[in-house]
């Protein structure tokens, strides 16, 4: 049977985001700093005021219920309001990328069917160029932080239109990552997106509270920074402290500063946190939480962190499909390399990714089902992809969403992300997932950084793992002694068979190695 989210169920209203996030907006929390950034703050106050003048100036420039609206703009108050204001106007948001191509961006307006760009020199000219090839008129094409832009928008005083949302309205229209593919536009709808706000609060209750200052370095156009950072503080009333761009030291001065108690991450900020000497100056004992997503967190990276910080790492797994979140483990009920239980109103199952039954838990696997894929059902997962029928009807199946990541479920419902399915190396009949060997290879006191692919060994024909590392600043390492440390410390067909050294790991924004780039270098050689 499939198991289901040991939290107590959750009550799903059915109205809009802006609702459930400034609709009751108590006395107190009024002028309480929602949102600092390194130019601007804003109080809850302001903001709401500030969405309800920026959805009436969308309006009078001919912005209707149910148009989409293209948002190109860094962590900022301005894209929350941004967002918010589009929501309140009663459209549609498609999330740009920061760093998205002029060609990107015009490929996303044509696929969203976005009829207004709004966006910002502030991070290059790539959202103009590309609304303007996409056809959009100047009109249309808004600088966020122009000489005309949304100050002058604000001071309009426009009142904010009289839409009527609801909850099976689609909110917003982000972009899968396409790191195994070619990016497909997601429909969250308000419901979607307010069922996760609700999960996830209801699973972090303890840890993030109003008097919580919590640092958002992750980008909001990427779901789990919308969600589990911009509008999950936004509802828990905490005030939130983000940055434009990551950078190391400016995060670790920002908890130094405001003494924050909660972070949200990605690993590769962990593997920062865990070996840049650097951390050991600044006084970080105010952490009591840091937040792990968007990529799998590996147990010795995880430990490292908590030890050197003396803080509770915590992870979250989801997806751009379930708005993201799925399932989360915070403190110590659930084993440190698991993704914990589903949030409330989940369910979930392991199934044999050939014949798609149900795996049940294998006794002689010390209390482990057999690896399958990991399959999950809720209010937050999406209706489907735009204008995608095949993939939707692929991915969602009987109200399932198939995750495409390889599993294991232990006896008390924990689940351990083991790989992706489409990454796995296929060395001689066996399947060796790439993120074990990168877990092992971080664990390596001179390795700064890691990834693992499957390469064509030229000789034979064989797949074999390949790693690509980068050493720590100062040191030196050979490819032999790479793959000893690794052969120390795995079954012997999960042995690294290849090394290349290289300055830096190809990733997405958030975090995710893209093998598909390690692939695409590896194919130009030949």
């Amino acid at each position: 049977m499939p198991l289901t989210s040991n939290l107590p169920s959750l009550e799903i209203p059915d109205y809009s985001l802006f609702d459930l996030l400034f609709g009751e907006l108590d006395e107190r929390h009024e002028n309480k700093l929602a949102i600092v950034d390194s130019g601007s703050q804003a109080t809850f106050r302001e903001l709401k005021s500030d969405i309800e003048a920026f959805a009436g100036a969308l309006a009078h420039r001919g912005i209707k219920q149910g148009d989409v609206v293209a948002l190109h703009c860094p962590n900022s108050t301005t894209f929350a309001v941004a967002l918010h204001g589009i929501l309140r106007a009663g459209a549609t948001c498609t999330t740009v990328a920061s760093l998205a191509t002029a060609e990107d961006v015009e490929k996303q307006i044509k696929a969203s069917g976005a009829t207004m760009m709004l966006t910002t020199s502030s991070i290059g000219w790539a959202g103009a160029r590309g609304a303007e090839s996409a056809g959009l008129p100047p009109e249309r094409i808004i600088g966020l932080t122009g000489l005309h832009g949304m100050g002058e928008m604000l001071a309009e005083g426009h009142t904010a239109p009289d839409v009527d949302v609801l909850g099976d309205d689609i909110a917003v229209i982000p972009f899968s990552s396409g790191t195994t593919g070619v990016p497909k536009g997601v429909q969250l709808t308000h419901r979607n997106l307010i069922a996760n706000v609700l999960q996830a609060g209801a699973a972090t209750e303890e840890a993030l509270r109003e008097d919580t200052p919590a640092v958002t370095v992750l980008p909001f156009f990427h779901i789990y920074g919308l969600t589990a950072l911009l509008n999950l503080c936004l509802y828990r009333r905490a005030t939130q402290y983000t940055m434009a761009k990551f950078d190391l030291l400016d995060f670790l001065g920002i908890i130094q500063e405001h003494r924050a108690k909660f972070a949200f991450i990605a690993p590769p900020i962990a593997v920062g946190l865990a070996k840049h000497p650097a951390v050991d100056n600044y006084d970080l004992s105010s952490l009591e939480t840091i937040f792990s997503g968007a990529a799998s967190l590996q147990l010795d990276l995880a430990s490292q962190v908590e030890k050197r910080l003396d803080c509770v790492m915590a992870q979250g797994y989801g997806m751009t499909e379930s708005s993201p979140a799925a399932h989360i483990r915070i403190g110590h009920d659930s084993p440190l390399d698991s993704i914990g239980r589903a949030v409330p109103n989940t369910e979930y199952k392991i199934v044999d990714v050939e014949t798609e039954q149900l795996l049940e838990i294998d006794p002689p696997r010390e209390g482990r089902s057999e690896p399958g894929e990991l399959w999950i059902r809720g209010p937050q997962v999406m209706v489907g992809y735009l204008n995608n029928p095949e993939a939707t009807a692929a991915t969602l199946v009987d109200g399932w969403l198939r995750t495409g990541d390889i599993a294991e479920l232990d006896s008390h419902g924990n689940v351990y992300i083991v790989d992706r399915f489409k990454e796995l190396i296929k060395y001689k009949g066996y399947q060796v997932p790439p993120a074990e060997l990168e877990s092992v290879l971080l664990g390596h006191p001179d390795i700064a950084d890691a990834a693992c692919s499957g390469v064509i060994r030229q000789s034979d024909g064989e797949e074999i793992p390949k790693a690509y590392v980068v050493v720590q600043e100062g040191k030196s390492l050979t490819a032999d002694e790479v793959m000893e440390f690794v052969a120390e410390r795995v079954a012997p067909y999960k042995k690294v068979r290849a090394v290349e050294f290289m300055d830096a790991i190809p990733k997405s924004a958030t975090g995710k190695i893209l093998r598909k780039d390690l692939k695409a270098m590896e194919a130009a050689r030949g």
